[in-house]
């Protein structure tokens, strides 16, 4: 016989406690990384992972095949404003043809508001781009947290996530999360490789668009219902 406790945990709860979790400990991540990178605790592991990456005998050269370059530049790309303002107004207009105008407002003003945020948090922390090895492509804002790890984080997670609420089949319900988690993994990593952002620029990224996310999720619970 269930309690009482298991039930109010039960089905779409258990979701709610999850991603409180993860929120947290995500903020708490984010918060103590930041205090590490203001101290300079960061600089010694973050230079040696970006060397790591380089020619031995030369550090403007990336290690691998030439294309593995052209791949990362175009992953890279991903996460770039011009093609997450293009994915996003396409799905806004997506969802206003299907007439979900409340949903269609909410992924405007949650997607807006974590891009504000980022370019905030860049400002306030304004730490310089890497320079022990060359730029493989060219950055002119600031580096903590990286843009493009927490607005593509931002951007598919929260699409991500309310995609899936559209959705019936499990399967699909799953499915847009994950793909969401695997772009926005790669995009932060291709900044790594790229001699652009710091290691903990990208986990600072990851982190801040996560928390984002995950209160664009219950924000999104209470705006648009279960």
């Amino acid at each position: 016989m269930r309690t009482r406790f298991t039930r109010y945990v039960s089905g779409t709860e258990y979701r709610v406690w999850l991603t409180a979790l993860v929120a947290a400990l995500f903020a708490y991540g984010l918060f103590a990384l930041t205090d590490e990178i203001l101290e300079g605790e960061t600089r010694a592991f973050d230079e040696s992972v970006l060397l790591m990456l380089r020619d031995a005998s030369d550090v403007g050269l990336p290690i691998g095949p030439a294309w593995l370059t052209k791949v990362v530049t175009d992953i890279t790309a991903l996460g770039g404003i011009t093609v997450l303002s293009l994915l996003t107004s396409l799905v806004v207009v997506y969802l206003i043809l299907r007439r979900s105008y409340r949903t269609a407002i909410f992924v405007t003003v949650s997607i807006l508001g974590g891009w504000a945020v980022s370019s905030a948090m860049k400002i306030g922390i304004a730490r310089p781009r890497p320079e022990v090895v060359q730029h493989l492509v060219e950055v002119t804002d600031l580096s903590f947290p990286s843009g493009h790890a927490m607005l593509s984080a931002i951007t598919y997670l929260t699409l991500g996530a309310l995609l899936s609420r559209l959705e019936d089949r499990r399967l699909l319900r799953y499915f847009f999360p994950l793909v969401a988690v695997f772009l926005t993994l790669i995009i932060g990593l291709s900044r790594i490789y790229l001699g652009v952002h710091y290691p903990t620029d990208v986990l600072g990224g990851w982190a801040a668009g996560t928390v984002w996310a995950c209160g664009s999720w219950f924000a999104a619970r209470w705006f648009l219902g279960r």
